[in-house]
């Protein structure tokens, strides 16, 4: 996604790993050959040369939206300019309503922002799929990540939203965003500003264990497109020559994790630096494997796309547009229409935000929000100084802002749903 902040300096990683012991040159051992793998079984989307393709043969078109902010908030979509990652955001709210009232808010939150209501209407529209960013504290244990959490809150939250899906007959795109450790290095991947999921070989081992258990989980179910095994891996801020070559082998490694119990679903691998560079991916690996490619605010020409278009018909693997948008209504026809000249489907960034016109659904922003969203674009230290406005019309005015991002509050961008070649009822 486009907005972002500036990560720690490298001191702060080596420091970290000499307090943790881990070398930063450390990679560890490839785990022991997977068991037999079952045969895949009929009834998936997968893929077959450039294209997804439906169990009888025909091409799937993926038309999507991703569910930005819901299990891994934005600053951004907060109105928030400087506090942006989810744990700085949960700590604006924290200190403005205190603990208690921001544990609430925030598990009505997860319950209000997506609904079956916002995902019948996306299948009634035409979208075919939707993208689910995760967060991998929702899944795993908090004080141990290697270690999955079977009573974690992500389970029930997936489970339901899956099930919408499967109603409405719409497609689940599953995307860790924020990988343990943190795999991009900025904001919205809840880590320290530095991709050590890439240094740390625990947090390597974490994340392999958190797609063996969703992978183990929907193993067999047809409403799951595929995984996006990490969004936007390594930053362009970071030591791309060191880590880049560290992406594909790492790519490899929880693909055989998720074979040894999955053999039905596509995996979808992100390239680096914003997943833009391709150059990092060698010969597919895996006989049911796409290449995720994201692009903000580009110019709506085919230069922007011949490399990806390129590597497609070169390795005959499908292409998809993983995150774009956030422009205007005109940019996203022309580079929708781009995109699908070419084959290439696309997931638009994001359904659901405060106040925006570049989104599928606006939340109205509550009265009494500009208050909370000045502790959310000034430092922490800045706090103490600043008149905090009384916790019960903070508390009103989160309350405000949950009833209005209940789908039926919220406002449908007509507009904008014509511009990706659709029609809001």
């Amino acid at each position: 996604m486009p907005r972002f902040r500036l990560p720690l300096c490298l001191s702060a990683v080596l420091l970290f790993a000499s307090l943790t012991g881990v070398a930063a040159q450390t990679m560890p051992d490839a785990p022991p050959a997977a068991a037999p793998q079952a045969a895949p079984v009929s009834g998936f989307v997968r893929a077959d040369g450039t294209r997804f393709v439906n169990p009888d043969g025909s091409t799937f078109h993926v038309k999507g939206m991703s569910f930005g902010n819901w299990l891994l908030p934005e600053g951004y979509m907060f109105k928030f300019d400087v506090q942006r990652s989810p744990r700085e955001i949960e700590n604006v709210i924290s200190y403005l309503a205190g603990p208690e009232e921001a544990a609430r808010f925030w598990k009505e939150f997860r319950d209000v922002y997506i609904t079956e209501d916002d995902v019948a209407f996306l299948a009634k529209v035409g979208f075919t799929t939707v993208r689910i960013p995760l967060h991998w504290k929702f899944f795993m244990d908090p004080a141990d990540p290697e270690k999955v959490n079977p009573d974690g809150e992500g389970w029930m939250l997936l489970d339901r939203v899956i099930g919408w899906a499967r109603t409405h007959g719409i497609k689940a795109i599953l995307d860790i965003h924020a990988a343990p450790g943190g795999q991009t290095g900025v904001n919205h991947d809840d880590g320290v500003g530095y991709p050590l999921t890439f240094y740390v070989p625990k947090y390597q081992r974490a994340t392999i264990n958190m797609w063996t258990a969703i992978a183990s989980r929907y193993a067999n179910e047809t409403a799951v497109l595929g995984y996006d095994l990490l969004n936007e891996p390594i930053s362009p801020y970071h030591d791309q020559d060191y880590l880049n070559p560290r992406l594909e082998p790492l790519y490899e490694r929880i693909t055989r994790a998720i074979r040894a119990v999955d053999p039905n679903h596509p995996v979808i691998l992100a390239a680096a630096q914003w997943s833009t560079n391709f150059g990092v991916f060698g010969p597919p690996f895996d006989s049911n494997v796409a290449y995720t490619y994201h692009k903000f605010w580009a110019s709506p020409e085919r230069r922007e796309v011949q490399d990806y278009v390129n590597f497609s018909n070169r390795w005959q693997v499908p292409l998809f547009l993983g995150e774009t948008g956030e422009l205007t209504n005109e940019w996203n026809a022309r580079y929708r229409a781009l995109n699908e000249t070419f084959g290439i489907g696309w997931s638009f960034w994001t359904y659901k935000n405060l106040d925006s016109a570049s989104t599928v659904v606006s939340i109205r922003k509550p009265e009494g929000w500009d208050a909370i969203s000045a502790f959310g674009s000034a430092p922490t230290s800045a706090w103490p100084s600043m008149q905090k406005p009384p916790q019960a019309e903070v508390v009103a005015t989160l309350n405000a802002y949950l009833a209005n991002a209940r789908f039926s509050a919220a406002e449908v961008n007509r507009d904008y749903v014509a511009s990706l070649g659709l029609t809001a009822p």
